[in-house]
């Protein structure tokens, strides 16, 4: 035991706990490539590893990663991939707000197990009617239980006659009658509903839509075989999609401190904005701009939280203790650190101000802790090391360059000299700015004089990564491994048993593969 002792004394003089470690460097800012963390004793194997984490009260992620809310990161496609492979994304503010509600749709309709509510017709509407309501609402689906003024079905308006051609067909006219239509007693489903439908699509070769009833024949729910497989296939995954209690995707969105003409808190556009967010099911709203801890957001987050009481509320960004403490007692369940830490932020450059954010995510955290604030590191992820960096101090992890040139961001691709590339842009670039983000950066009123606006972002391009589903295993699977070496099973173990020291830029170097060339491996191999 003495021997034992000896080397942890002598471990102790090296390798420093965050408190001590921070203390040490209490006067110089310091970012990931700064510091590496000691391996510590393991008897954990990385894929056992448990990487789930709780955003609020209402909200548990399966990863701890979010894609970020910008208008060239996430959207509807990237917002249910993150969600599909555990994770959240936070659809951005930089579009109309009623196409901002739109994409938050098509996630929550993107799969289910039970459609509880779904969206009927009546059958005095016409085709035109439900084509309308298709547009507006974004959805991806084309058939639709027919309900009379009752709620009681009486048919089903199948996909392939919602058509331009049929525009002036009355639903009643174009419908399968109910004789024709498959139900299922609501009573049938109790003890399995998903094991019960699986049934049903064996037994029914061809049939794709179940819909449940009640005893009176009232309309109370929807299978689709489509969303049954995709959930048996998701069953044999390791990591299980992040879901609400009503087996949608969970989404996120953004939300901006609109203001008035005269300069004031827009409180009705706010709130009206918000509620219809809320009534499409949204799972977390981010009061996002580049200075968090400021009375413009701390009294969005006020005015959502006296109003949602139960909804999660991410807020930010900051870089100080002070600015978690303001945020969290305006009512925010998570804020986000970082300015100025991302690839295309020009902030700590145009602005002067930022903080390295290693250090901030320090700071930040000892505030959290006394406030139960979960801390999202937002900015400055280059890779999975850099994960399990931040998480030693943070909850999860805001990504926007990693994710960026995914097939499932937004964008259109351009080739350049034989290589595939998507554009990527900080949300305080000119342009990001000009389509509608100034309010982010304190320049709304100077919205569209882009000579009077301070751009603090750049715009640049991402070569193309391949899916999401790959990058994000890349990255869990780094995460892991980080874990493993040092005997941590899961986060909490991961932030307790994390030990510190300082690089110097030779072991940077070091760190990274040298002195050898490279050699780059195609798919086919």
């Amino acid at each position: 035991m003495a021997h034992a002792t000896h080397h942890e004394d002598t471990d102790s003089q090296f390798y420093k706990n965050a408190d001590t470690f921070f203390s040490d460097n209490a006067r110089v800012g310091l970012t990931f490539d700064d510091i590496t963390l000691a391996t510590r004793y393991s008897e954990i194997l990385p894929r056992l590893t448990k990487v789930d984490m709780r955003l609020s009260e209402q909200l548990v992620l399966n990863i701890p990663l979010i894609s970020a809310d910008m208008d060239t990161v996430t959207e509807a496609e990237m917002a249910a991939a993150m969600a599909r492979n555990g994770g959240l994304g936070i659809i951005h503010y930089n579009m109309p707000e009623k196409r901002q509600i739109r994409e938050v749709a098509k996630v929550k309709n993107d799969v289910h197990g039970l459609i509880q509510e779904p969206i009927a017709i009546s059958p005095e509407s016409h085709i035109a009617d439900v084509l309308e309501m298709i547009e507006i609402r974004g959805f991806k689906f084309h058939t639709f239980p027919v309900v009379d003024i009752q709620n009681k079905l009486v048919g089903l308006l199948r996909g392939r006659v919602v058509k331009s051609r049929y525009r002036g067909v009355k639903v009643a006219d174009a419908m399968t009658p109910l004789e024709q239509v498959f139900t299922i007693q609501e009573s049938d489903i109790a003890d399995d509903p998903i094991g019960a439908a699986d049934r049903f699509f064996n037994d029914h070769m061809g049939i794709h839509k179940l819909i449940v009833l009640d005893k009176g024949g009232h309309l109370k729910g929807l299978f689709t075989m489509s969303d049954i497989e995709r959930i048996r296939e998701e069953e044999s995954r390791d990591v299980k999609p992040s879901r609400d209690a009503s087996f949608q995707l969970v989404c996120g969105a953004a939300i901006s401190a609109t203001r008035t003409p005269a300069g004031e808190l827009d409180r009705d556009r706010i709130l009206e904005h918000a509620s219809n967010l809320v009534s499409e099911g949204i799972d977390a709203l981010a009061v996002s701009t580049a200075h968090g801890h400021s009375a413009g957001v701390g009294d969005v987050v006020k005015l959502l939280r006296g109003e949602f009481k139960d909804l999660s509320l991410i807020a930010g960004n900051v870089t100080s203790a002070e600015g978690v403490e303001y945020l969290s007692k305006c009512g925010a369940d998570a804020v986000k650190v970082g300015q100025g830490p991302g690839s295309i932020c020009t902030t700590r450059i145009v602005a002067g101000v930022g903080i390295p954010q290693l250090t901030a995510l320090y700071v930040c955290s000892k505030a959290a802790e006394k406030t139960g604030t979960a801390i999202i590191a937002d900015g400055g992820i280059t890779k999975s090391g850099d994960i399990v960096k931040a998480l030693t101090l943070g909850n999860a992890v805001m990504c926007g360059s990693l994710f960026a040139g995914c097939r499932e961001a937004p964008g259109s691709i351009l080739e350049i000299n034989g290589k595939l590339f998507k554009q990527y842009r900080g949300m305080g670039s000119l342009t990001a700015m000009k389509a509608g983000s100034a309010a982010r950066y304190g320049h709304e009123s100077h919205a569209k004089k882009s000579d009077k606006v301070a751009a603090e972002g750049i715009e640049a391009l991402k070569e193309v990564s391949g899916s999401l589903d790959d990058t994000l295993r890349q990255l869990v699977g780094g995460l892991q491994s980080g874990m493993g070496y040092l005997g941590a099973s899961n986060l909490a173990e991961l932030r307790s048993r994390a030990r510190y020291i300082r690089v110097s830029p030779a072991g940077q170097r070091e760190s990274s593969p040298h002195d050898v060339v490279e050699l780059k491996t195609t798919k086919e191999d």
